[in-house]
């Protein structure tokens, strides 16, 4: 008898799975597209750890979202309202199909571009902000920089912003934009921090 082919190596590359919630174990495409980087499942699940597992009526806007793995992850796990941000056409369809298939109501996809969309929103007192923007060759540290003061307008003070980033933010830095560091990991190259608003003095 024949055995069956064996699967491509490459094909867990091109795919990764929703950890928690009621999409459990969902695969999300993973589409071979410049600059796309998926957060981890174990830096995703770190995260989820730091936030708690439930996050029914939590308002949240995924900013660059590319294969929608935080934004549906929050979904997944009661999150009311989800806004999938993404400014490639191709990772903007394909997150369109995945909100489908999920038959995810809460799930809304907004092609344009992260920082744009976030000074759109401000005042509008979010629970959570993902910001995972490419990093580029010098880290794009005007991007991250201008994303954290858009993030910081659109939640609210019980808000929370994660960050994923080629180096760690500094206090000092955070507390220049009314941030502060709640907790900070690494994975490898990078660096993953939850940030809240800085009390008012």
């Amino acid at each position: 008898m024949s055995k069956p082919a064996p699967r491509p190596a490459t094909q867990a590359a091109h795919e990764v799975r929703i950890i928690g919630g009621q999409w459990k174990r969902s695969k999300l495409p993973v589409a071979d597209r410049p600059g796309l980087r998926p957060t981890p499942s174990r830096v995703r699940e770190t995260l989820f750890n730091w936030l708690g597992q439930d996050l029914s009526g939590w308002r949240c806007v995924d900013a660059f979202a590319g294969t929608g793995a935080l934004g549906l992850e929050a979904a997944s796990r009661g999150a009311v309202e989800v806004l999938l941000v993404e400014q490639d056409p191709v990772l903007c369809k394909s997150l369109q199909a995945t909100a489908q298939r999920l038959k995810a109501e809460g799930v809304r996809v907004e092609r344009g571009e992260g920082v744009a969309a976030l000074r759109q929103r401000a005042g509008r007192a979010l629970d959570l902000v993902f910001l995972d923007p490419p990093f580029g060759e010098d880290g794009n540290e005007p991007l991250f920089g201008a994303a954290l003061q858009a993030a910081r307008q659109a939640v609210g003070e019980q808000g929370l912003i994660y960050l994923e980033a080629p180096r760690a933010w500094s206090d000092d830095e955070l507390a220049q934009i009314g941030l502060q560091a709640h907790r900070h990991g690494k994975a490898g190259m990078v660096h993953f921090h939850l940030l809240r608003p800085l009390a008012p003095q």
